[in-house]
């Protein structure tokens, strides 16, 4: 869940209807709102939404909300503690990042060895953006449920889940003839089950150690289940609570997979009771009238799920050796397994083969806004962009406008960050 800006040219610029003093133009084909002396193709720092921006580089280029000795408010728009960058619409036009002047990065670096597509975090020792994550307190007991590590026993080859990149920065990476799926984007937390080898390791004694006999290793054929991040060898306590959730659907794959099998899947709804997965939005708080109309005063993620229900979406399958070599299951052989094993696999909206980059935009267009076809009362989050040819995995994401909206007012909400957050904080 890394996160950088980018070095990149602003296009098609046009003026803000509403507001005489801005322009809107176009990064990485998102609009961004720009002020009057931006000019077409200008090259200059670009910051997706969910960053933050490193406090020398805010007040160096006045972007920190304050108020003079009269009240008066001056100085930029960012809070000054959260420094976030956020989606919004600003007197009904939509700004999805912040874009800067180049010049705005000369204090910190030689500008003129910056080149378009470079992507930066740090320049010369200092922090220009990472990812934002809310300061909110964890519980110590949910800090050493996520640094928590097996001392007796490992899964080798039950390998973590691979963070998925933004489709926007990496269009150069799809080559004519590639095949692609477009798939939903499902918000709700991660989750890995596998039947795969687990080493149990028996520890040699001192004297045993100094004579050159090894810790004795045996294998055996076990399954097993993990988040992002955390192997589960057990099912009390966790980030919620109580993981009792993730233990039905470990439960559910424990006489379904064949060995070396990893399944990779999301699981949506509820934990238990009222509670969902994922947090709620107020929708009052867009201050948009049309999107409240159609999605209604509160944005609840239950994916077609009844109180103390949850659902698993299967988005991806392995298969390892012995000797921990990898193979990628295809998308149609995934949605083979899936109904074998009677769960529901993501839902596909296209498959195609890579022409050209304006043709995959227009797609993108076409399936990542909307309603979420499995709820039906909620906005989807985006879709994910698969090239199934690839030798590893290769996936991309896009989230659509309003969706980052609502996750803006989410995080500032929050009691607590999501699972796969926290876990980055540890």
């Amino acid at each position: 869940m890394s996160y950088s800006a980018y070095i990149a040219n602003i296009k098609n610029l046009r003026k803000h209807e509403n507001a005489d003093r801005l322009l809107i133009g176009e990064v990485f084909g998102n609009s961004v709102i720009v002020s009057l002396n931006t000019n077409e193709n200008e090259l200059g720092v670009y910051f997706p939404v969910d960053g933050k921006i490193g406090i020398e580089y805010a007040e160096k280029n006045n972007l920190l909300r304050k108020k003079d000795a009269n009240g008066k408010q001056v100085g930029g728009f960012l809070d000054a503690e959260k420094r976030n960058i956020k989606a919004i619409k600003l007197r009904g036009e939509k700004s999805d990042g912040l874009f800067l002047p180049l010049s705005s990065l000369e204090d910190f670096t030689d500008i003129s060895k910056l080149n378009e597509g470079d992507a930066i975090t740090i320049l010369n020792g200092i922090l220009i953006c990472e990812k934002y994550t809310p300061r909110v307190r964890i519980k110590k007991t949910v800090i050493k449920e996520l640094k928590k590590k097996s001392k007796s026993f490992t899964f080798p080859y039950f390998y973590e889940h691979k963070d998925t990149d933004q489709l926007m920065y990496n269009l150069i990476n799809f080559q004519e003839g590639d095949i692609c799926y477009i798939t939903l984007k499902v918000h709700g937390t991660s989750q890995r089950t596998a039947y795969t080898l687990k080493e149990n390791v028996k520890k040699r004694n001192k004297l045993l150690t100094l004579l050159g006999l090894k810790d004795k290793i045996t294998k055996s054929w076990e399954y097993i289940s993990g988040t992002r991040r955390v192997v589960l060898d057990n099912y009390d306590g966790g980030f919620y609570g109580s993981d009792e959730f993730r233990k039905k659907w470990h439960d559910y794959f424990s006489d379904k997979l064949k060995k070396g099998e990893t399944v990779f899947y999301e699981i949506a709804g509820y934990i238990k009771d009222n509670t969902l997965i994922m947090g709620e939005c107020d929708n009052k708080k867009t201050n948009d009238p049309e999107f409240i109309s159609q999605y209604g005063e509160t944005t609840k993620f239950t994916y077609g799920c009844e109180e103390n229900q949850n659902r698993i979406f299967v988005y991806r399958m392995t298969m390892s050796n012995e000797d921990g070599d990898i193979v990628e299951y295809p998308t149609e052989l995934v949605s083979r397994r899936c109904e074998e094993m009677a769960v529901e696999f993501v839902p596909v909206f296209d498959k195609f083969i890579f022409t050209t980059e304006e043709d995959l935009l227009e797609r993108i267009e076409r399936y990542a806004d909307g309603i979420d076809p499995i709820g039906r009362n909620h906005i989807r989050e985006g879709i994910i962009i698969r090239i199934d040819n690839a030798r590893h995995f290769r996936a991309y994401k896009h989230k659509n406008f309003n969706f980052k909206v609502i996750e803006g007012i989410i995080k500032d909400t929050a009691e607590t960050p999501d699972i796969e957050e926290a876990q980055e904080i540890i």
